[in-house]
């Protein structure tokens, strides 16, 4: 008998940056609001997360927060939590600790509102992280996407990844084949000694590597990097391009 895998039922979305970079869109609109071919970002995640049967999802909210929380309580397909940071921004790391007692003690997915789109390949990218989730193994899960094939991202990469999908880091001066495509399976032992207050998800994702446990997958389909107003544009055609 084949044992079943296992599938988050919750998840969080960061949602809380201030897009200095998407400026002067962001000025009076939210990142995650913004709209790519007609479509908010962050519906483009939660659309994802529900196709992959979650059930509840915790968002974070800073900057422009009343506008992302009117949005997000429109959902009817999976139940929303929001998860208030209006006093104070607490980045990646310090948002998703916040957030763990609404999370639960199971494995969740973690999606960034600004960076996660993409186009699907022949299978679900969630599906794929399902399948390759391994709890024996793993404290963390990244997708991650080739940085050749990606629309609009112009870095160097952030990780090489191993044979058995084990991931390191980019040597400083160096360049990488894969970037962090904003989704993640977390489970809520790596932030056990996470410290309180504002802090970035690469201090835990670095100490999962000291420990050989992070671990990545690689996307099937086509990563869009919407980091700039301009990306936006390339971003569409190559969704119209896709569909043709």
């Amino acid at each position: 008998m084949t044992q079943s895998r296992f599938r988050p039922s919750k998840a969080m979305i960061l949602a809380a940056g201030i897009g200095k970079r998407m400026r002067p869109l962001t000025a009076t609109t939210p990142k995650p609001l913004i709209e790519v071919n007609g479509q908010a970002l962050i519906d483009h995640g939660m659309d994802r997360l529900a196709a992959a049967k979650v059930k509840a999802c915790v968002v974070n909210v800073h900057y422009l927060a009343d506008l992302v929380e009117v949005h997000v309580r429109r959902r009817s397909d999976m139940d929303i939590v929001v998860s208030d940071e209006r006093d104070q921004l607490l980045e990646t790391g310090g948002g998703i600790k916040k957030a763990l007692p609404l999370l639960g003690d199971e494995p969740f997915f973690q999606l960034n509102a600004d960076t996660c789109y993409w186009v699907e390949g022949v299978k679900p990218n969630l599906e794929h992280m399902i399948d390759a989730w391994d709890d024996s193994r793993m404290d963390a899960l990244l997708l991650i996407a080739e940085t050749v094939k990606a629309i609009g991202y112009a870095g160097r990469g952030d990780f090489d990844m191993a044979r058995d999908g084990s991931l390191t880091r980019r040597p400083e001066k160096g360049v990488t084949p894969f970037a962090y495509a904003g989704a993640a399976i977390l489970h809520p032992r790596l932030f056990e000694t996470a410290p309180d207050g504002p802090f970035s998800m690469n201090t835990l994702f670095d100490k999962a590597i000291e420990n050989g446990r992070l671990f990545g997958v690689q996307m099937e389909g086509l990563w869009l990097h919407i980091g700039t107003p301009d990306a936006i544009r390339a971003a569409e055609y190559a969704v119209r391009e896709s569909a043709a």
